[in-house]
């Protein structure tokens, strides 16, 4: 990875143009060939970017460039498109490059199963008065992430994941079809909790009577005072 701060002018064309004007930034330079240029505002958004694959073509400043004060010109030209960079260089103030090697990748800490084992443990935030029957709750089709009873004797299915799509809607169904059919648990109602629910998957759980539950992992764990909603 290679960090450049630099007095740069910055201009994007493509499938608009965009311009930045003149002032000190950094440009990060990643081996995946991507090339990102940020401010000291702004979070970790930059200020603009170009994706890999691309090249990127070092051209000695033009006479025209010279007068404005131009040292440099980077051309970052995406493979892939005609979407194009051009950085004027006017002065480098520090140029560090450093080989970080291999990233092992980021280990997520809001899993499915601890959130199943909060939810186990805090089944009031699904309804209030449900009583645990067991997590993963054995069918023939897979196992329910939690059966539940709700205070009038009726079975709960709950379905968590850590990102709610349609997907895991469908595999909810599937689960209450199941459930349904047996005279012992019938009537089994769903919910579908996850940190996440796509607008998609909510509108689909609602056309079958299954309701959302949005989970706030770090209230679960005592982190925060927010508490989930249920809709």
């Amino acid at each position: 990875m290679r960090l450049v701060i630099a007095d740069c002018s910055v201009d994007y064309a493509g499938r608009l143009t965009a311009h930045l004007p003149r002032a000190k930034r950094l440009l990060l330079l990643k081996n995946d060939g991507s090339i990102l240029v940020h401010s000291d505002s702004g979070s970790y958004k930059p200020l603009n970017w170009m994706n890999p694959p691309c090249t990127i073509e070092r051209k000695e400043a033009g006479p025209e460039a010279r007068e404005l004060g131009v040292v440099e010109t980077w051309l970052v030209q995406q493979v892939k498109s005609a979407d194009m960079l051009q950085i004027n260089i006017f002065e480098i103030h520090d140029d560090l490059e450093h080989h970080l090697g291999e990233d092992p990748g980021l280990i997520k800490d809001g899993v499915e199963a601890h959130l199943q084992e909060l939810l186990a443990e805090q089944l009031e935030l699904a309804g209030e008065g449900l009583e645990l029957i067991r997590r993963e709750f054995f069918t023939d089709i897979g196992p329910v992430d939690i059966l539940a009873r709700d205070p009038k004797g009726g079975h709960v299915a709950i379905e968590l994941k850590r990102r709610g799509e349609i997907d895991g809607v469908e595999q909810l169904t599937r689960y209450l079809e199941l459930l349904n059919r047996d005279p012992v648990l019938a009537p089994v109602r769903g919910i579908f909790a996850a940190q996440e629910i796509k607008p998609q998957a909510k509108t689909v759980a609602s056309d079958r009577g299954i309701e959302c539950l949005v989970l706030d992992y770090d209230s679960m764990r005592g982190m925060k005072t927010e508490t989930p909603t249920l809709f």
